[in-house]
């Protein structure tokens, strides 16, 4: 066993454990569906992460293959500290490695901790390279869909929205509401940076938009205009 894993259970909690299985939608057919949690929130996966910075590649991805989320998602955290800190050669290395083990990275948190901090920063340096969302926005997999538009929170924060709203009018029609509520978010941070933008999104597509994305969406608006584009979905319905 790693002297991460073990740092973790040090701080297990099997009451913590069981309201994060609940939470994750752990139970059978739920998207979450056999994830195991040790009970460490957040906060304290972080500080132990960060005693382990310098993990080599092949530890890492060992830590990737367990069941417990909470390594995982330690070992998303140190990937993306390297990351931040390594040197451009090596980021295309980090990067490739964050895609080839991605299956590992199978409920939304770990999505959401790691897609804008690894794959979104790398294609801010590398905008030829956006293709990559487009092929994971295009696969079957869940959290494939939504690592491709979470991604994206990097590029906004970068000041370019035109991928999210690419892939979020390539995503109208998908099933899966995790991927709605991603969209919505991502929409609604362009918002925060571009209120033309997103009202010139909202005004072409408010009417195709599933419900969940335009509520996460709109949040931000003035109240008289949230009616107005809840009653465009409504008409839809």
């Amino acid at each position: 066993m790693h002297a991460l894993e073990r740092a973790l259970r040090k701080e297990a909690s099997p009451e913590k454990a069981r309201i994060l299985q609940r939470f994750f939608r752990t139970g059978p057919g739920q998207y979450g569906e056999g994830d195991v949690f040790l009970g460490v929130m957040v906060p304290e996966t972080r500080a132990i992460a960060k005693r382990f910075p310098d993990l080599p590649l092949p530890a890492l991805a060992a830590l990737l293959q367990s069941p417990l989320h909470e390594v995982r998602l330690a070992a998303l955290l140190v990937l993306g500290d390297q990351f931040s800190r390594a040197p451009e050669r090596k980021r295309g290395q980090l990067t490739r490695f964050y895609l080839q083990h991605r299956a590992r990275v199978n409920n939304w948190d770990l999505v959401d901790l790691s897609a804008p901090a690894i794959l979104g920063r790398w294609l801010v340096e590398h905008p030829q390279q956006q293709d990559t969302l487009d092929r994971l926005a295009c696969s079957p997999r869940l959290w494939d869909r939504r690592i491709a538009i979470v991604a994206t929170l990097a590029l906004i924060r970068a000041g370019r929205h035109e991928p999210t709203l690419r892939l979020c009018r390539l995503l109208l029609r998908d099933r899966q509401d995790l991927v709605h509520k991603a969209c919505g978010w991502m929409l609604r941070e362009v918002g925060k940076r571009d209120l033309q933008a997103l009202r010139g999104f909202l005004d072409q597509e408010a009417g195709r938009m599933p419900r969940t994305m335009l509520r996460y969406a709109i949040e931000r608006l003035p109240e008289q205009e949230r009616r107005r584009h809840l009653r465009q979905g409504a008409a839809r319905d």
